[in-house]
């Protein structure tokens, strides 16, 4: 490994590098297997990145699929082998204000917009078949040679009946109505089965992520029991229909999750596990306790990646992937994703360990 060098934080230092996207060598972590070259993996980027790494690019500004075509390009540009994006505009709308692109951290219990059957009878729920997904198929021919998108959803089945529900009524529930609480599991589990099935048809598709936070700090967010009876057997479903259409499943879930560990893996099925704080597990303590049974995908603590220097990044990266070199099942990145702020030295000096080693 070469030492770190302060062109690891400039962009122009990653835009000469000219790496070619080849998504079998994501497919290889996802299967456990070594990649061919050290890979990358982020659920997603901000966008001032986007930004800077399409700086040379030219687009047309009354392009529908502006933003799209960015994230596809500063995926490439940052040299990842694929791009992630949403396959249709399904969702779940509730009240809650968005605070998106904000340091605020948003209420669980904001915005609750079902309370009783009649407000679950009145609710417009959506329906995932009469969505558009037509943008993987416009944007097949502009992925480049080797590239393919990984797709993910508008928050998960837990996160969405919490923003439906309020997480204080949903817990409570649980208690005095839990056919209630079933049914409206059921109509947002069975939504984003279908929803993973129509994105899961596209041959510009190689991989997909159930992205849905299941825990806090310290535990789940329900009780083993109410992880057991209402997400879980939801998370099967869509791992299911994931791989009917021979793709791997990616969970991206934040929070403590050592008690589900198990049902992650060897009940529900999926090959790569994303989301980690040093707080919680770090990655490197993850991938020694869960490689040999699920890949191990990004990691490096947020907060770390943060308040370090671009040095420090860099050595604690080429450390991780120096510690997986030989088995395999790792690809480098956060433990959550690079909100705007992210020191984007900091990010560059991260996944410099794998472009230039």
């Amino acid at each position: 490994m070469i030492p770190f060098e302060e062109k690891f934080t400039k962009i122009d230092t990653f835009l000469e590098s000219n790496r070619r996207p080849n998504f079998n060598n994501i497919l290889k972590v996802l299967k456990r297997e070594i990649p061919d070259r050290y890979t990358l993996f982020e659920f997603f980027l901000n966008k001032d990145l986007y930004n800077s790494l399409t700086y040379k690019n030219t687009y047309d500004e009354k392009d529908r699929d502006i933003n799209a075509k960015k994230t596809i390009d500063a995926y490439k540009n940052a040299g990842y082998d694929y791009a992630t994006i949403i396959g249709s505009e399904f969702e779940f709308h509730s009240s809650r204000l968005e605070k998106q692109g904000k340091l605020e951290s948003i209420n669980l219990n904001d915005g609750a917009i079902i309370f009783d059957r009649e407000s679950f009878e009145s609710y417009a729920w959506p329906d995932a078949d009469a969505c558009d997904y037509s943008v993987l198929d416009r944007l097949a021919g502009y992925l480049p040679d080797g590239m393919k998108f990984i797709i993910w959803g508008e928050g998960g089945v837990l996160e969405n009946v919490t923003k439906l529900l309020g997480f204080e009524n949903m817990c409570l529930m649980s208690y005095d109505d839990p056919e209630l609480l079933q049914d409206v599991f059921n109509k947002v589990g069975s939504g984003f089965v279908k929803y993973y099935l129509n994105c899961a048809k596209y041959d510009s598709v190689g991989a997909l992520i159930s992205n849905d936070d299941w825990g806090f700090n310290s535990q789940t967010m329900l009780s083993l029991e109410g992880m057991r009876r209402y997400v879980i057997p939801w998370h099967k479903k869509i791992v299911e229909v994931i791989h009917a259409a021979e793709k791997p499943a990616i969970l991206h879930s934040c929070g403590k999750l050592d008690t589900v560990m198990d049902d992650i893996i060897d009940y529900i099925g999926y090959e790569g596990k994303h989301s980690y704080e040093d707080k919680i597990l770090p990655v490197e303590k993850a991938y020694d306790k869960y490689s040999s049974r699920i890949s191990i995908l990004g990691g490096l603590d947020l907060d770390f990646i943060c308040r370090s220097s671009p040095k420090e990044v860099y050595n604690r990266a080429v450390a991780m992937l120096e510690k997986a070199h030989d088995k395999g099942g790792y690809a480098l990145g956060s433990g959550n994703s690079i909100p705007h702020y992210v020191p984007q030295e900091n990010y560059l000096a991260m996944i410099a360990a794998a472009i230039f080693n």
